[in-house]
């Protein structure tokens, strides 16, 4: 390995850790969100990344359903969700979410990716029989449904436990978890962005749960807000420290605020994220979350470019062709809502790298002309 560089001579500790395979602490993260030496970061995670999966890059075939955009919460950071008397707000029938997740599916999907509103007229039983009906009408289709968020509405209204949301879930056919809702976990920067949404030991004890009854899940930081490097760095090593416990996540996904049409915009003007910033989040997250297998490059929220720089930066997967996403461009994103199988191993090629298909549990996905495995 060529000797590295430094711009950022403060940096130098942080690699020797690195590259001798030891842990980082806090202070590690919070000098790497302040510095910008992003060549010599990167070089680091990438080098972590090669570490664990040399070339190799993964995505998958997946569709994203939002069964309701109605919401009891008001947050701050939020452009999806509405009140139910509101223009553009909407629910589907559980037909009408059957027969869309049908549209244009083919045998090549292996994921509905299923995320919504906190509803406030919409029982539980909805809930289970969208699962059900989706399992029985698309039975080699993976389900991953429902942030931590959306199941501890659904302890609320159900007056079940966590536990017990999960288990008449999972009997459903649901199987793993989103991401979504983690948001930064710090109480004071919750209180402004999304003082409607459960907190941060609600969040990790749905997953923690989760993970005790066999499900999987991925775990996400919105950033690019009010944050600051230490709140960004307290919240990593919190997804850390829940991953020591259970080993349930299998990814990590940085997410950048999209501020507009947001409540928060509308307080005070906020600019975008940088393509440095986003980059920047992917290569300290992979470094950080050494106990984590994947760091994702969302190129619905980073831009397919940003993220295709983002594979060098200590990120392994490119997510999927997603398929009408509604939440981050309701917020202001420009990008595509689909991308073609064909488009996603276009960039993998270019940026070197080595292109391969994955279900939702990273098991490998063979093709032939006339159908679709998963390899268990």
């Amino acid at each position: 390995m060529p000797e590295l560089q430094f711009e950022d001579k403060t940096l130098k500790p942080i690699a020797e850790k690195v590259l001798a395979g030891e842990r980082l602490n806090f202070d590690d993260g919070v000098r790497l969100y302040e510095s910008s030496d992003l060549l010599a970061i990167g070089f680091l995670a990438h080098h972590v990344r090669e570490s664990l999966h040399g070339k190799r890059t993964h995505f998958n075939v997946n569709r994203h359903i939002n069964p309701t955009n109605v919401c009891v919460a008001t947050c701050k950071l939020c452009a999806f969700g509405r009140k139910p008397d509101v223009p553009g707000a909407y629910t589907m029938a559980l037909e009408e979410a059957f027969r869309i997740a049908g549209e244009n599916w083919t045998e090549a999907v292996t994921e509905f990716h299923i995320v919504g509103g906190l509803h406030p007229d919409l029982p539980f039983e909805y809930y289970v029989d969208l699962i059900r009906g989706l399992k029985e009408r698309f039975p080699s289709v993976h389900l991953k449904a429902f942030t931590a968020v959306e199941i501890g509405y659904y302890s609320h209204i159900s007056r079940l436990s966590i536990r017990e949301v999960l288990e008449r879930l999972i009997d459903a056919g649901l199987g793993s978890l989103p991401g979504g809702g983690a948001e930064i976990f710090a109480p004071a920067v919750r209180r402004v962005i999304c003082d409607h949404k459960i907190g941060a030991y609600t969040w990790l004890k749905v997953h923690r749960t989760a993970h005790q009854l066999g499900l999987r899940s991925t775990a996400t930081m919105l950033y690019g807000h009010i944050e600051s490097p230490q709140d960004r760095v307290d919240h990593l090593l919190q997804l850390r420290g829940l991953q020591d416990e259970t080993h349930g996540f299998e990814t990590f996904i940085p997410l950048a605020f999209h501020p507009a049409n947001t409540e928060l915009a509308r307080l005070v003007p906020w600019p975008e994220t940088s393509g440095f910033m986003d980059l920047k989040s992917v290569a300290v997250a992979r470094l950080l979350l050494d106990n984590f297998p994947h760091i994702k490059a969302y190129w619905i929220m980073m831009t397919p470019r940003v993220a295709q720089v983002a594979l060098r930066f200590g990120a392994d997967d490119l997510d999927g062709t997603v398929v009408e996403e509604k939440i981050y461009h309701d917020a202001g994103a420009t990008t595509p809502q689909v991308m073609t199988r064909q488009s996603i191993i276009r960039l993998i090629t270019e940026a070197g790298l080595e292109p391969f298909e994955r279900d939702t549990l990273y098991r490998p996905v063979t093709r032939t002309e006339t159908s679709v495995a998963v390899q268990v």
